[in-house]
């Protein structure tokens, strides 16, 4: 019987997206569950805004360890946690932190390059560093989702920044991780290039005017997020009905 690691990966498909309708919390893990959802995955934004903490690591680690563990105790479907920078710039301590979130029972996270309260990215030769690192503490089961920021720091989405993007990709991949995550990356024929060259299953983000599903899949994308855009919609949804309610 396969493991939910084993599960999880087996998930990523090229032209066979698995799309995963990010949750927060237990509520919302079930009722993405109950929509027929194969996996789950927290997403940093919207944990943030539910718990009242904020993005940008400024949700504790025992809160997000405990928000894990309570989706694994309540729904059994593989979960990955989006654990944006692993609350470290050290290689050394990052890992020790993602081995922590393993203990939960989550099956993988999510892992970003860019400087939480700084500016930029990280380095490419010590972004390289920190994911060894996190492989060599969790093991080769835990789905390591490497995530570049480069199509978020900037308006110019054209070959030479698609160029920097497969070149962080394969080093990631040389470096251990299981996934290659570029949110904002949407056009087909510069995802059609980066799957080509990048040795690692391609993660998107959906968002609002973002080509359809299918666009995607056919051009060979593996997985599907939706970040903090179902949490917004679901609050603005509550903001009308509690609005109906009280006019």
């Amino acid at each position: 019987m396969a493991t939910k690691f084993e599960t999880f990966a087996a998930l990523h498909v090229p032209g066979d997206p698995v799309v995963l309708y990010n949750i927060w919390d237990v509520g919302s893990a079930q009722a993405v569950a109950a929509a027929g959802a194969k996996a789950l995955a927290t997403g940093s934004h919207p944990v943030g805004d539910a718990s009242g903490f904020g993005d940008a690591q400024q949700v504790p680690l025992d809160y997000v360890f405990d928000n894990a563990r309570r989706i694994v105790n309540a729904v059994d479907l593989p979960l990955t946690v989006d654990f944006e920078s692993a609350y470290s710039a050290d290689p050394k301590a990052g890992a020790a932190n993602v081995a922590r979130l393993k203990e939960t029972g989550a099956v993988g996270c999510n892992f970003e390059d860019q400087v939480i309260g700084g500016e930029g990215l990280h380095p490419l030769d010590l972004q390289v560093k920190r994911i060894e690192a996190i492989r060599r503490a969790v093991g080769s089961d835990f789905f390591i989702n490497a995530r570049t920021d480069l199509f978020l720091k900037t308006q110019t989405y054209d070959d030479a920044l698609v160029g920097k993007v497969v070149e962080r990709g394969k080093a990631f991949a040389d470096a251990g991780a299981s996934g290659f995550f570029v949110p904002r990356l949407s056009d087909p024929k510069q995802i059609e290039r980066v799957v080509r060259e990048v040795p690692l299953p391609l993660n998107v983000i959906a968002f609002p005017g973002a080509p359809d599903k299918k666009v995607w899949a056919d051009a060979g994308v593996a997985r599907i997020s939706h970040g903090p855009f179902p949490h917004r919609a679901l609050m603005a949804k509550l903001t009308e009905m509690a609005r109906d309610a009280i006019d």
